[in-house]
């Protein structure tokens, strides 16, 4: 069964939600999603089963599709109460500002179709979700601003870079996170006296603190002074072990090698290769996949790791199953594309915390109906 701690319930309208992975994050921290839409048919099936055992109910992706094609109708809210949106557009889409003059390129995208959804829907908060490239890379950060630059016409907008090995997870995966608040709603209230904080990591610069699991080649005298990683943060702590395979549910799904030869020299945690990156037990992983059959090497056994290694990286409990037999390349890239989810319940938590400092959730658990009946006092 789900951890959900506390019952706010506050109604999410999930876009781009793959396998559920953020709307996990967010239903742990008390959120509800009451509207999922995903275009690939394939992830829809995958939401379908994974969130339905985990969960205990029947859940499917609301509408499959694109975007652009959902009407206002048809969704499941009363905007005139506080709710929320959330979704990670295709990070795809900035890839057209290097073939194309100006913001232009970007107009007709899913992105661009996510901010209109968020323009013409107006809700209380919202959550976008992709790579940091965006705001690092020359082609991309010119086109993002000026996205961020038309939300802030309506919405207070905070943005931070967040790794999920920092929150627990035992990977190396760095996601950005851009959050908005209705301006309207904040005048309301505190107005300037209250900022959006972004939640602490668990493990700061984990990264650099350790002594991690590295093969001879690049081992240190410094690491060596190091105290050793906390299990958790390990690749050790994901892998199944031996007959338990069987039991576990997707614990044999994996892509086996044709010839031994091919990784039998490559050493523990050797990941600084271009491909067939081999895993190092006392390590994290570099990402959970990365697209693909290229799917990390096993530290020590002669296949690739299975998909409930992948999900238990991305911080998915065992509950969540995937029932569907094969499409491996469709599985790993599902996983692989979603957002870890102890990293989405972290920011969960803190959006739960800022939106009771506001006022649109009260103390006592129950959401304030509308802007007008909230005092500043």
């Amino acid at each position: 069964m789900p951890e959900i701690i506390q019952p706010y319930n506050l109604p999410l309208l999930s876009f781009f939600s793959g396998g559920g992975f953020l709307d996990m994050g967010f239903e742990m921290a008390g959120f509800e999603t009451v509207f999922s839409n995903e275009l690939d048919q394939d992830f829809a099936k995958f939401y379908s089963e994974g969130m339905s055992s985990w969960s205990g109910k029947n859940r499917k992706i609301t509408i499959v599709g694109d975007i652009a094609g959902i009407p206002k109708e048809s969704l499941p809210i009363n905007m005139k109460r506080p709710f929320g949106i959330i979704g990670g557009p295709p990070c795809q889409d900035f890839s057209i500002r290097g073939h194309k003059t100006g913001f232009d390129g970007l107009r007709g995208t899913l992105t661009y179709h996510f901010y209109e959804k968020i323009m013409d829907l107006q809700p209380t908060f919202f959550l976008m979700e992709n790579v940091p490239g965006l705001v690092m890379l020359k082609k991309t950060k010119e086109a993002f601003k000026e996205i961020l630059e038309l939300f802030e016409e309506d919405y207070f907008i905070s943005m931070s870079k967040l790794n999920s090995l920092h929150f627990g997870s035992p990977q190396f995966r760095e996601r950005l996170f851009i959050f908005g608040i209705r301006r309207s709603l904040m005048s309301k209230r505190q107005g300037s006296n209250v900022s959006f904080t972004w939640p602490k990591p668990l493990f700061p610069r984990a990264e650099k603190m350790y002594n991690w699991g590295e093969p001879e080649f690049k081992k240190t005298d410094l690491a060596m002074l190091m105290e050793d990683p906390p299990k958790k943060l390990c690749v050790s702590s994901i892998l199944i072990e031996g007959i338990k395979m069987n039991e576990i549910p997707n614990g044999q799904e994996y892509f086996n090698f044709k010839s031994f030869e091919k990784v039998g020299s490559i050493l523990e945690g050797d990941t600084y290769r271009p491909s067939f990156k081999r895993l190092h037990r006392n390590k994290y992983s570099p990402t959970a996949c990365y697209g693909n059959n290229e799917v990390h090497v096993h530290p020590v056994e002669h296949r690739r790791i299975s998909v409930r290694e992948s999900l238990r990286i991305q911080g998915l409990p065992d509950s969540y199953i995937l029932e569907t037999k094969g499409n491996l390349t469709k599985k790993f890239k599902m996983i692989g594309n979603g957002v870890p989810v102890p990293l989405a319940r972290a920011v969960a938590d803190s959006i739960i915390i800022f939106l009771k400092e506001i006022e649109v959730i009260k103390m006592d658990c129950h959401l304030v109906p509308d802007d007008s009946s909230v005092s500043n006092s």
